[in-house]
């Protein structure tokens, strides 16, 4: 699915699963939600914190509460989809327009926003070091510009590319990944840059 300019283009244009992302639509709209597109795709903020997202793969649809760690979950629904990455976000995969429980839907939204009310949040670690793999270290040594370029980007930033490349499985898709991201460094962007408000 492309991205999206407009939540309704995104719901507009949904090759799958439209039936299914309209309902969980319908659900999280009936809330106190606000509804906006963020990353191509529909979020859902309350007091301008991002709640919950709806997405949409060949194999299953679903919602992304992004401090879904803080939920309960006593209907044991939400999983990490990156452990090890993702310490806050979880995702709630549907397969079908069976899985959706409107009531359990609502209940996660009341409780994510009451943890915004009572200022909860898991904050992402900063502090963690970035393990730039040799590959990509090697590359932005040969490339005018790249070093320090790469040096002024946010730690968060240097991450992403970090992770991009050393998640490859193959050398050579690392090595298309590298070629890809060496000018988006030297250009002093983020690879995810497009993505974000």
């Amino acid at each position: 699915m492309n991205r999206a300019k407009s939540v309704d283009e995104y719901f507009r244009d949904a090759a799958i699963w439209q039936q299914e992302l309209m309902r969980l639509r319908t659900i999280l709209k009936s809330t106190v939600l606000d509804e906006e597109v963020k990353w191509g795709g529909p979020c859902y903020t309350y007091k301008g914190k991002n709640v919950v997202g709806i997405g949409a793969f060949k194999s299953y649809f679903g919602l992304w509460f992004h401090q879904g760690a803080l939920l309960t979950d006593d209907a044991n629904v939400l999983i990490n989809a990156q452990e090890g990455k993702t310490r806050a976000l979880r995702q709630w995969r549907m397969a079908s327009a069976k899985d959706i429980k409107p009531a359990v839907i609502k209940r996660y939204v009341k409780e994510a926003i009451a943890s915004i009310d009572a200022g909860k949040e898991i904050k992402p670690d900063r502090s963690k070091s970035v393990d730039v793999p040799d590959e990509l270290k090697k590359a932005i040594r040969r490339t005018k510009g790249a070093t320090a370029a790469f040096r002024k980007l946010r730690k968060g930033r240097q991450r992403e590319y970090a992770d991009y490349v050393s998640d490859a499985k193959r050398d050579d898709t690392k090595q298309r990944r590298i070629d890809k991201v060496l000018p988006m460094i030297v250009a002093g962007v983020g690879l995810n840059d497009k993505y974000r408000g």
